[in-house]
């Protein structure tokens, strides 16, 4: 008799350069925990279909990758606090019952990475945050939970800033990078949240002048080379610039831990990861 392993997957649109495949078997190989994961690519226009298609499928649960951690948000009948706060979903949960619950773990991800990886700090500094979709939503509670001096966001839509703000300046100093007066800070992080550099570009709301200070800079999309983002802010002057393969095996280590009750040991997979790129 053929055993029935459960599905997980991660939906998006790209994601065929995503690694969530091997980094989910990885961990089950890790825990003994017998599952099958896939990358789905899903149309622009057909998420909740997608959705709804995979859990009648037998689906146990999705990571949900860009564009649509917001609409995830949206189509769950249960939220974490994380991701109510953050108003975007990327772990989603199917219960036996049909319903489901949508946490977001990118912020946790990112501060693991960011805090704990590479020893950063985030306390008192000014932050720039590039972009105001659903990344940026995930990780922007997590970041004022540190109390940085600010977190400035700036993106090509003034309109998603404001909301942001509105959402967010409860629980830290949230500006917007249209103010003359902020594109005058020196600022310590410059935190790239944008797709731009999974189609080999740079956000068109930075220029030179922004690193006149030694910054750390940090793009939470990754590649096997230097992404766009990270190859113009060395090319500035940045001191530190880290891409977001960690935070990706961060993320995914606590989502699952959502599904299976289990938190996997991360460190020797980034370790590997990172060799598997240099060698290619």
């Amino acid at each position: 008799m053929k055993i029935q392993l459960s599905k997980y997957a991660l939906m998006g649109n790209p994601v065929s350069h995503s690694k969530s495949p091997f980094i989910h078997q990885y961990f089950a190989k890790q825990l003994n925990i017998d599952l099958t994961y896939e990358a789905i690519l899903v149309p622009l226009q057909g998420f909740r279909e997608s959705l709804v298609a995979f859990q009648k499928q037998g689906g146990k649960g999705l990571n949900i990758t860009l564009p649509f951690k917001q609409q995830a948000f949206m189509l769950m009948d249960k939220l974490g606090k994380v991701a109510i706060k953050a108003g975007a979903v990327n772990t989603v949960v199917f219960y036996p019952d049909g319903t489901r619950l949508g946490e977001n773990t990118d912020g946790i991800g990112f501060l693991r990475d960011f805090v704990e990886n590479h020893h950063g700090e985030i306390a008192n500094k000014k932050i720039l945050l590039l972009g105001a979709g659903g990344a940026a939503r995930g990780v922007l509670g997590p970041i004022l939970s540190q109390v940085p001096e600010c977190v400035v966001i700036a993106n090509r839509t003034p309109c998603k800033v404001e909301v942001l703000i509105q959402d967010f300046s409860k629980y830290g100093v949230v500006l917007s990078g249209a103010s003359e007066k902020n594109e005058k800070l020196d600022f310590d992080i410059i935190i790239n949240s944008t797709s731009a550099s999974l189609e080999n570009s740079v956000p068109d709301t930075i220029t030179p002048s922004l690193f006149r200070k030694k910054v750390w800079c940090y793009d939470m999309a990754y590649k096997d080379e230097p992404t766009s983002f990270l190859m113009f802010a060395k090319a500035q002057g940045a001191i530190h610039c880290m891409d977001g393969l960690g935070m990706l095996v961060e993320q995914a280590a606590e989502s699952f831990f959502l599904w299976h009750g289990v938190k996997p040991e991360t460190q020797d997979l980034i370790n590997q990861l990172r060799e598997n790129t240099r060698r290619n």
